[in-house]
């Protein structure tokens, strides 16, 4: 059996049409290391997925979205022909999808199983498209090995459990086949469908190489690599060579689009290696994420996330007690509010919570903000955007002007630093983000 396993990952633009899986087909037939590889929806399918999900849509909307998703497998399949057991599988697959597209109103667990579908799919006709290269393949539903709780919508994977099933299930097939899997769903020790959330498939990659003890996990996507910032934003943008697994954890989470935050965990906690490149060039090279072998202290990136609260508590009741902060964080918790930023003074604490669109947590309710108002004054800001500095050893010394020069031209509403050495990272106003992450690079991460 081979020891140098590789779990290969392919977001939804790299298996988007039969082109695009053509080319990461041939990415996995010139590594014989990669014996599982994960796939997510074709480009666009999860949306319109979503979109059956949510009630109170009419017929002909709901047939719409159907038909696209049928309409994206159409596309590929016109240049395919399957096997007769991808072929069976397949028509199964798209008869329950439809079976349950049907149904206009979905429980919590439904709307996980239609969503489970595009991944399911697509990863049939991935499947043969490795054949036609010659690769013998076999399709193999993740349910079977990758199991979770019943939090349907954001299921936490067990370990253990995963880890079991992949051992009696998974490992015996790889000596002699190719495994094409499904990124981001699970199921639940009831057999149930879940999912792990919106981008999961990067996390379900990281899941399964640390299930069979691979060494690493190759994370394909439309960018070469892990850049300073958003090359979209910044034109000097250039991806970055290498990331301890910390700096690689502060760039997810805080706003980093190319990797899931949560790929880190496994990978760190079991020391596997993740690469990141483009499916489009994959000999263009790449960031690879590993266990930090040497400290380059400075500033590698920098980040933004959109979409921020702060939320600020005052009390004279916080001046020399103990207990205040708990009984905060205790009715946070009861609301399944998660915190991101903290900082406090004698008699006030500032918080900053994520509200962006696809955030799983929810916005601040009433019920939660007069349970806060019974003891403390509260107040809300919104339209903030989280932007931070991520590296290795960042400290604000007396000679750092020229970054205190590029933020004086800016309402700087919140700092926070300290409790990381890899990130430093300050409130703005929504409207300026752009502008103040543009000066950054500029003048913190270009070379002339």
């Amino acid at each position: 059996m081979n020891s140098n396993i590789v779990v290969a990952k392919f977001g939804g633009t790299s298996v988007a049409d039969f082109d695009a899986m053509l080319r990461c087909a041939q990415i996995i037939h010139d590594d014989n290391n990669v014996r599982v590889v994960a796939v997510s929806a074709s480009a666009g399918v999860t949306n319109h997925l979503v979109n059956l999900t949510q009630a109170g849509h009419s017929e002909s909307d709901r047939q719409q979205w159907v038909d696209a998703v049928i309409a994206i497998q159409d596309n590929i399949l016109a240049k395919l022909s399957l096997d007769a057991d991808l072929a069976q599988g397949f028509e199964q697959t798209l008869n329950e999808f439809k079976q349950l597209a049907a149904m206009h109103a979905l429980s919590k667990q439904q709307c996980d199983e239609m969503l489970s579908f595009g991944e399911r799919l697509s990863s049939f006709l991935f499947t043969q498209v490795l054949r036609q290269l010659g690769v013998k393949a076999e399709r193999f539903d993740v349910r079977k090995v990758l199991k979770t709780n019943s939090s349907f919508g954001k299921a936490v994977p067990d370990i253990l459990a995963t880890r079991e099933a992949a051992t009696e299930l998974l490992l015996p097939i790889l000596e002699e086949h190719v495994v094409v899997t499904q990124g981001f769903i699970g199921s639940d020790s009831f057999g149930q469908t879940t999912t792990l959330g919106r981008g999961g498939s990067d996390y379900s990659a990281a899941l399964l190489a640390e299930a069979i003890s691979a060494v690493s996990v190759h994370i394909w996507t439309d960018v070469v690599g892990i850049f300073s910032t958003d090359p979209r934003l910044c034109a000097k943008a250039t991806p970055i060579a290498r990331l301890s697994f910390d700096e690689a954890a502060e760039m997810a989470t805080f706003g980093a689009k190319v990797l899931h935050p949560a790929t880190i965990l496994p990978a760190s906690r079991s020391g596997i290696s993740v690469f990141v490149g483009s499916s489009r060039e994959p000999h263009a090279g790449g960031t690879w994420i590993e266990k930090e072998k040497r400290n380059e202290p400075g500033i590698r990136a920098v980040t933004q996330r959109k979409n921020q609260l702060l939320l600020t508590l005052k009390s004279p009741e916080m001046l020399l007690a103990s207990g205040f902060l708990a009984r905060v964080f205790g009715i946070l918790s009861s609301y399944n509010i998660s915190v991101d930023l903290v900082t406090t003074s004698e008699i006030s604490v500032a918080l900053t919570l994520d509200n962006a669109p696809n955030a799983s947590r929810p916005e601040l309710e009433q019920a939660c903000l007069d349970e806060l108002s019974q003891f403390c004054h509260v107040t809300v800001e919104n339209n903030l955007t989280l932007v931070a500095l991520i590296g290795s050893e960042i400290q604000l010394r007396h000679d750092d002007s020229n970054l205190m020069r590029v933020l004086s031209d800016f309402n700087i509403r919140l700092i926070c630093h300290g409790a990381s050495k890899h990130n430093l990272c300050f409130l703005v106003e929504q409207n300026q983000s752009d502008s103040v992450v543009q000066a950054i690079h500029e003048h913190l991460l270009e070379v002339a």
